[in-house]
């Protein structure tokens, strides 16, 4: 079986919920565990899933579109005067 890099971040992702969630179950007994569990699911939310999710979402992309360059400002402003013109 090959393991893809979508597998990778949807077990990230469940890991870091359920670590939110069992640290939010277990606040009312053990205060200072709880914290460390909800800290480490939100880091890992953010500081693994997150990243692995962008990667996994922008590979193949070019990165030129996305940017604000004088091109494209230009490209966006033809299509806002175009699309007024049609109204």
């Amino acid at each position: 079986m090959k393991f893809k890099l979508k597998h990778l971040t949807i077990l990230a992702l469940l890991a870091s919920v359920s670590s939110i969630v069992y640290g939010f179950t277990i606040k009312e007994d053990d205060l200072s565990r709880a914290n460390k569990f909800i800290g480490g699911g939100t880091a890992g939310l953010f500081l693994v899933t997150m990243p692995l999710f962008l990667f996994k979402e922008s590979k193949g992309k070019d990165m030129k579109d996305y940017m604000l360059t004088k091109e494209n400002i230009k490209k966006m402003q033809g299509k806002e005067r175009e699309n007024t013109e049609n109204q």
